[in-house]
Formats: C-alpha cells, structure tokens, sequence
C-alpha cells in the first residue's frame, strides 16, 4: 500500500487567513485535489491527515470528495492529542467531528497534549508516508520540521505554494 501524508500551514499563516472563498484559497485546494488524483492514478491508495486547521483539513476534505470516484481509497485521521480541537470555534470542532465521522482509520499518536505532540503527530504521518504534500512558501515552523524529517527518512515531498 503507498501511503500520502500532508503538511502544511495553519490558516493565520496563509496569505488568505480564514477566508475560504478567496480565490487563492479556493485555487489551492482545487491544486490539492488534482495532486491528490494523480496520486491515485499513480497507485497511491492510502492517505494521512493530521486534522489541524488548514492545509490538513483542506486536504482531508479533498480526500473524502475523490473517494466517491475511488471507493478503494483510505484516509486517516492523525491526531496529536485528544483536546487538539478544544479551543477552536464551534463552527471548526463541528466541521472536525464530521471529517472524523468520514475516515477510515483515527489513530490518537498521544493522549494527552504535551510540548511535542504536535510534532510527534507529524513524525508519525512521515514514518508511514511514501510521499509528502507540503502546501508552503516558507519552510519554518512546524512544516518547514516536517519535510527536513521526510527528507531525512527518504520520504519524496511535493511542495504546493500557495
């Protein structure tokens, strides 16, 4: 099974923020899709979200959309911590507990949060990839950690800027 993982940044360190409908916003996740659907066609069955605000729920979402053209695919939802969505609005922890409700597999990389759980949780989705999709200008931060670590373990990265 090929494995997709992604990465990316937080929607208060996208050019957009968190408006959605803005059209950068809106190409971005449209690229997203179409990298994703040529994974499939590439073989790639098996994909990995973290489940954080942004580019990991972008990316979930797109997953979900193609898997009703693909039913074969699989999305995981990787979370750092069982209170990662504690302190978001309703409107995202809704728009969270149904993504959750829709994949595959939930795998809890840790309890409780800690320093580290975040990058744990993105060690986690590097370990179990066979290629990473970083949406980023920058490679600082949590996303610039997490494709030195993907490089490190051999994991192929396409980059997305936004």
């Amino acid at each position: 099974m090929k494995t997709v993982a992604f990465t990316g940044k937080r929607p208060q360190n996208l050019p957009w923020r968190f408006n959605e409908l803005d059209e950068r916003c809106l190409q971005l996740k449209e690229r997203l899709k179409t990298e994703i659907e040529n994974c499939i066609k590439d073989g790639y069955t098996a994909f990995i979200s973290g489940m954080a605000l942004g580019v990991d729920t972008y990316a979930a979402e797109a997953v979900l959309e193609l898997k009703k053209a693909y039913p074969s695919i699989t999305l995981e939802a990787a979370i750092p911590c069982e209170s990662q969505s504690d302190r978001w609005n309703a409107d995202d922890r809704e728009r969270y507990r149904l993504l959750l409700s829709k994949c595959d597999t939930v795998t809890y990389v840790g309890r409780e949060y800690t320093d580290d759980c975040m990058m744990k949780r993105n060690y986690y989705l590097c370990d179990k990839a066979d290629l990473l999709i970083a949406v980023a200008t920058d490679f600082s931060g949590g996303t610039g950690k997490t494709c030195l670590y993907a490089q490190k373990k051999g994991v192929e990265i396409i980059i997305l800027n936004p």
